[in-house]
């Protein structure tokens, strides 16, 4: 009843909330994109997205397809894949740092996980720099990391700003050391927030040190500390707070993928074609 073409143009449009986004995802034209979601909701019989000259939304029927329409694609690829003798096996190290499993990356790996059923995913959580230690060691297959921009190595997924964040009722006096709320070292973005608080001749005290993204949003909510947020994986509950405490900038950092060179290329280049082709949605 329900073509897989058009079920998989309403999902980019669904995940994106965007027909721009969505068409260039599909490559395809956005009117394609509009005349396949005009022919699945004809085929529905129901409205499933709504938008205006501002934004597009879901409506209660279309959050329902978007369910069905996922099970539904990975239902057909995995007979496409079988029936054609290409249903893809082995065993796959993943390892993501531990704030970027705050986006839609679960999302991402679950849907792979469905798509290919035979690939054992194995996902380790840690760190940037103890995953690319373990990388190099050949203790894992892809990473998905955090790093500055111009690392050489990997390929980029996306670049974000770095940010000061906090409990939107933290104060801090002028001359008041900054209270730092840092992973262990060695870190990346506790390595900056001291090299950008020393360039600008500013004083810094350690008021909580993590292991792990949980003790950070913990300790930022109580107010003990600011910490170092990518921008767009700002909790809601709080605040980017550089401007108002007259913090120095912190630049930006890459979300990257690097591989290893000696696994097996097929699940790996399959993983990370999944991760770039929903890249606009990691936030």
């Amino acid at each position: 009843m329900f073509d897989p073409v058009l079920l998989r143009t309403f999902v980019a449009v669904a995940e994106t909330l965007n027909f721009t986004q969505a068409a260039a995802r599909l490559r395809l034209s956005q009117p394609t994109v509009s005349q396949h979601v005009r022919k699945l909701e004809e085929a529905a019989g129901r409205t499933l997205v709504q938008r205006d000259t501002r934004d597009v939304r879901l409506t209660d029927n279309g959050d329902a397809m978007l369910g069905f329409a996922r099970t539904i694609l990975a239902a057909h690829d995995q007979a496409v894949n079988y029936f054609t003798g290409s249903a893809m096996r082995g065993r796959l190290r993943f390892g993501s740092a531990d704030d970027l499993a705050l986006t839609q990356l679960p999302q991402i790996l679950r849907d792979f996980r469905q798509l290919y059923p035979h690939i054992n995913l194995e996902l380790t959580v840690a760190q940037s720099s103890t995953l690319a230690r373990r990388l190099q060691a050949r203790q894992l297959d892809l990473v998905f990391i955090k790093q500055e921009p111009g690392e050489s190595g990997g390929r980029v997924v996306r670049r974000d700003r770095l940010a000061w964040v906090a409990h939107r009722n933290l104060s801090l006096e002028p001359t008041a050391p900054v209270p730092l709320i840092a992973y262990q070292a060695p870190s990346l973005s506790r390595a900056l927030a001291i090299r950008e608080l020393e360039k600008a001749g500013r004083t810094w005290r350690i008021t909580c040190n993590v292991r792990e993204v949980n003790g950070v949003l913990a300790a930022a909510r109580a107010g003990i500390g600011i910490a170092v947020f990518p921008h767009s994986l700002i909790p809601s509950d709080l605040a980017p707070v550089g401007g108002t405490l007259g913090l120095p900038p912190l630049g930006e950092v890459d979300f990257a993928l690097l591989d290893n060179p000696s696994a097996a290329r097929e699940p790996v280049e399959a993983l990370m074609q999944a991760i770039l082709d929903r890249s606009g949605n990691l936030s």
